[in-house]
C-alpha cells in the first residue's frame, strides 16, 4: 500500500468540501483533498493509506469526511491524533484510523504495510512503528464495513437462531 503524506490539521472541509455535499458521495469523493493534493482523488488506489500530522479531521461533524475515504478505497489513515468526532465517525463508516506517534517518519509515496490488531506499521526499509492499541470492538466494526452493516449482521444472525 502506498502512503499519501498530508500536513497536520487537515479539516473536514478539505476532505468533503461543503459545496459538494448536495451532490452526494460520488461528487464529494472526486473533490476530496483537492486543495491540498489536487491529484489525490484521481490517483489514489484501493488499499492506499493517508499518513498525516496531528489533529486529522478537525472541523465539522459531517460523516461524509470519513465516508469519502471509504468510497475511494483507503485502507487506513495513520496519524498521531484525530478530532474526537472524526474518530468516531470514521469507525462508524468502516474507516480504520491508526494512532501512531511516529507517523511523521513515513514518507510520501512510501510502500508500507500494517497489522491493526498488533498495532504495528512496517516501513519499506523493514523498520516498524508502534501504534496505539485499538479496541477489538472498533476493529470488528471496521471489518464489518461500519456500524450499520455490523448491526444488520447481528440482527440477521439473531433471526436465524431458533
Amino acid at each position: 500500500m502506498r502512503a499519501w503524506r498530508l500536513p497536520a490539521d487537515v479539516d473536514t472541509d478539505q476532505l468533503a468540501p461543503g459545496a459538494t455535499m448536495k451532490h452526494g458521495i460520488e461528487v464529494s469523493a472526486r473533490h476530496c483533498l483537492e486543495a491540498l493534493r489536487p491529484e489525490f482523488a484521481r490517483d489514489v488506489r484501493r488499499g492506499d493509506v493517508i499518513v498525516t500530522g496531528a489533529r486529522f479531521g478537525i472541523g465539522s461533524s459531517r460523516e461524509q469526511a470519513a465516508s469519502v475515504l471509504v468510497h475511494l478505497g483507503l485502507a487506513a489513515v495513520i496519524a498521531p491524533s484525530y478530532s474526537g468526532l472524526y474518530f468516531r465517525n470514521a469507525f462508524n463508516v468502516g474507516l480504520l484510523l491508526l494512532k501512531c506517534p511516529q507517523a511523521a517518519l513515513i514518507d510520501d509515496g512510501e510502500a508500507i504495510t500494517f497489522d491493526a490488531r498488533a498495532g504495528v506499521v512496517k516501513r519499506a526499509d523493514g523498520s516498524t512503528l508502534a501504534c496505539h492499541p485499538i479496541p477489538g470492538f472498533l476493529l470488528d466494526m471496521v471489518e464489518a464495513g461500519g456500524l450499520l452493516p455490523q448491526l444488520k449482521s447481528r440482527l440477521a444472525n439473531r433471526q436465524e437462531k431458533p
